[in-house]
């Protein structure tokens, strides 16, 4: 079955408080909790058709909050992003964010229920791994005994780099953050720390800034983690002896999947050298073979490198489908995009996780992209039925959250805020003060939402959108993007029992009575004969019209109705 994932920022998830403020604090703006996740959410979540919740914000990262009475030390404000703090910022790899617990004391049992419940509501449970970069006040205080010493602990300062150290340097240097973060600190009442955060000497931030100096756009609240390449003597590696911090970083994976997680989401995967991963997912996967790794990565020339040498199982297809849809949806490119986006991934299709939104992009409903989710149906179900490979949903995106508002550090940029307490208005309609029934969305979010069930519903019930065969029907039918400005893309899926035709409209146009061909070579391709008809046809949005009919006596030519905004999938079989 193609994996369906579904993002959850549990922070915001569960939130059920209206009226939220700028740079409210989390008594204001509220927090959702673990156990808000409750089953009434994951049996709703299941029926969608998700198989697989990637949790996101659960590792313990830094934060403005005072839990000191829990043994977890106090924060710096300046090294904090926003309020809430960057899930990415991570404390301590071995525990979770207190901020998501009811019961601060006992965090990491509440964890471990979601888990269980996850997997009793049939679903899968798929964490953040974050191996590149860790907060600044990283320290450990829940490490198992006998797991590796805490990072940076034996580590020489006077060295920008020994394979011995953890953290990268900048020997002599003192760390000097931008003014505007100590000023930005101010608006706490959280700070418990009297003094400036320092940092003698200066260590590597974590997006490989080798200053002493990073600035606001850096990620200056995070430093570099150290796995044996010397960056500051042209990327020399020293991998003949594993180093410290590898066996390190598996402890930690291996930490989490004896809780019964089923996979991580690798934050900046291609930031750490590909050797590590060969190294780390066989190891692991010794004892874990079911273990699933999706890394983030934005560089397709290493793409082929991280799924043959290192092991993953799926990378992020940002670069080639993201942006091609993008481009499409906004009429900034024509949908020609589409083709050159599979000739670039060829035989690697299989292996691209895709997506219209996730904690990094814009929402689809936000003035800074299509403004109307409705816009996006067709790349939806090009999303779900273009290859094999997995699918990814964003919490709030089947209800068209639009994510509006100033809600601090985020700023007001068409984003659901990742480093402040903030609401979620779309997705708290749905979640109807927890009973998860959507009861109160509108009309229109709830026939968006039972749209996106459908298109789920066909790329995990129809088994050919799990197959190889596809069949790129543009090359031989230019002449429908001449009449329709580029809006239009139409391609065969097919497999040895279904065989089936996606058209998309991607324009404002209601596209009629059009002329459509299939060649000889693509029924070929199926096993089919040009005699053949529709035996099922699936319009999204639900209700919009879409046709097609044979031409008389024209073997393999045919004609098309189809609304804007619309994608149909017409199941195929022989004449009679």
């Amino acid at each position: 079955m193609k994996p369906v994932i579904y993002q959850i920022f549990v922070r915001l998830f569960g939130n059920k408080k209206a009226g939220v403020q700028i740079y409210g604090t989390k008594e204001e703006n509220g927090c959702g909790k673990f156990d808000d996740i409750n089953n009434d959410a994951l049996h709703s979540l299941k029926y969608l058709g998700i198989t697989h919740i990637w949790y996101t914000g659960v590792i313990e990262h830094a934060v403005a909050a005072d839990y000191s009475r829990f043994g977890i030390e106090n924060d710096y404000p300046e090294i904090v992003k926003g309020r809430a703090g960057s899930p990415y910022a991570i404390k301590d790899y071995y525990d979770v964010n207190p901020d998501l617990a009811n019961d601060v004391a006992n965090r990491m049992a509440e964890f471990e229920w979601l888990i269980k419940r996850t997997h009793a509501a049939g679903m899968k449970v798929i964490m953040d791994f974050v191996p590149n970069h860790v907060a600044r006040a990283y320290r450990s205080d829940t490490r198992p005994l006998g797991d590796p010493d805490d990072f940076g602990i034996n580590d020489h300062g006077g060295k920008a780099f020994s394979i011995d150290n953890d953290f990268y340097y900048l020997p002599g240097e003192e760390l000097k953050l931008p003014q505007e973060l100590y000023e930005k600190a101010t608006i706490t009442e959280y700070r418990k720390n009297p003094q400036k955060y320092r940092e003698f000497p200066a260590r590597v931030t974590g997006n490989d800034c080798f200053r002493a100096d990073p600035g606001s756009g850096d990620w200056y609240e995070t430093v570099k983690l150290n796995y044996g390449v010397d960056y500051l003597n042209g990327g020399q590696k020293h991998f003949s002896g594993i180093p410290p911090l590898w066996e390190k970083m598996k402890s930690v994976i291996i930490y989490w999947a004896k809780k019964k997680v089923d996979g991580f989401r690798v934050d900046m995967a291609e930031m750490v050298p590909v050797e590590f991963w060969a190294w780390v997912i066989a190891s692991v996967k010794k004892q874990h073979p079911e273990l699933l790794f999706i890394a983030e990565i934005y560089q397709p020339g290493m793409y082929r490198d991280f799924i043959e040498t290192g092991g993953f199982d799926y990378l992020y297809d940002k670069i080639d489908f993201y942006e091609a849809a993008r481009d499409v949806i906004e009429n900034k490119a024509g949908t020609q995009s589409f083709t050159r986006c599979w000739q670039r991934i060829g035989d690697l299709e299989k292996y691209m996780l895709r997506f219209l939104e996730n904690h990094d992009e814009q929402r689809i409903a936000s003035r800074f992209f299509a403004g109307d989710p409705w816009k996006a149906i067709p790349a939806m179900v090009l999303a779900a039925t273009m290859n094999s490979g997995p699918l990814l949903l964003y919490f709030g995106q089947e209800v068209g959250e639009p994510a509006e508002g100033n809600s601090g550090f985020s700023g007001d940029d068409g984003r659901t805020s990742i480093f402040d307490y903030w609401g979620v208005p779309n997705h708290q309609k749905w979640m109807s003060e927890g009973e998860f029934n959507g009861k109160s969305l509108l009309p229109h979010m709830s026939a968006l939402r039972k749209n996106y069930a459908g298109i789920i519903r066909l790329c995990t019930v129809y088994m050919l959108f799990n197959d190889k065969g596809f069949y790129d029907l543009m090359w031989v039918n230019q002449h429908l993007n001449d009449q329709s400005s580029a809006r239009i893309y139409a391609y065969l899926r097919y497999n040895d029992n279904e065989k089936a035709i996606v058209i998309l409209n991607f324009g404002n146009t209601f596209i009629t009575r059009t002329h459509f061909f299939i060649p000889d070579d693509a029924f070929s391709a199926m096993g089919m004969s040009s005699n053949l008809t529709v035996t099922k046809k699936i319009v999204f949005p639900e209700g919009n019209k879409g046709s097609l009919t044979g031409q008389a006596n024209v073997p393999g030519t045919f004609f098309f109705d189809i609304s804007p905004f619309t994608a149909m999938v017409m199941f195929l079989g022989h004449c009679q």
